[in-house]
């Protein structure tokens, strides 16, 4: 994974920045721990870096706490997939991206990201990491389940 320098970044560029800067690679270290355990077999806790931050270890627990309920939206989502056809980073990050969906709440910080935000981060996280056809698949999935909580009830 990248090492983002901010040390090229000028005085100027608004403290906020730099924060989305930092969440978008802790978002991408959750990604990178979830598929490290979901590949190895390896348990969660062992995929961290030892000075791993607060915010990446509580999303990829977020992410195992809710597992059965994201792949479910994923399997019903990615129409003639089945969950273990989906690469496994691609698995990773549309998780993540559920989760930060439907359990903003549940993360550390002031602010949480707004649901669009979580389907650009995993797109791009997508585009950066995975093959060519996976941030349109990344997207149409997190894009469908946005739509459907967005609908009202009793028109999804």
């Amino acid at each position: 994974m990248g090492h983002v320098g901010l040390g090229c970044l000028s005085r100027s560029v608004p403290a906020s920045t730099l924060v989305a800067v930092r969440r978008t690679e802790q978002r991408r270290a959750a990604i990178w721990a979830l598929y490290q355990s979901d590949l190895l077999g390896r348990p969660l806790e062992q995929t961290f870096p030892r000075d791993t931050h607060a915010f990446t270890r509580a999303l990829a627990q977020l992410v195992l706490d809710h597992q059965p309920e994201l792949d479910e939206l994923i399997r019903t989502h990615a129409s003639g997939w089945s969950l273990e056809r989906i690469a496994p980073l691609e698995r990773s990050i549309l998780r993540v991206g559920l989760a930060e969906l439907l359990y903003p709440e549940e993360l550390p910080g002031e602010h949480a990201i707004p649901p669009e935000g979580a389907i650009d981060e995993a797109v791009e996280t997508a585009k950066r990491f995975c093959g060519a056809e996976a941030p349109a698949f990344v997207n149409g999935i997190l894009g469908a389940v946005l739509r459907e909580l967005a609908a009202p009830p009793g028109k999804t």
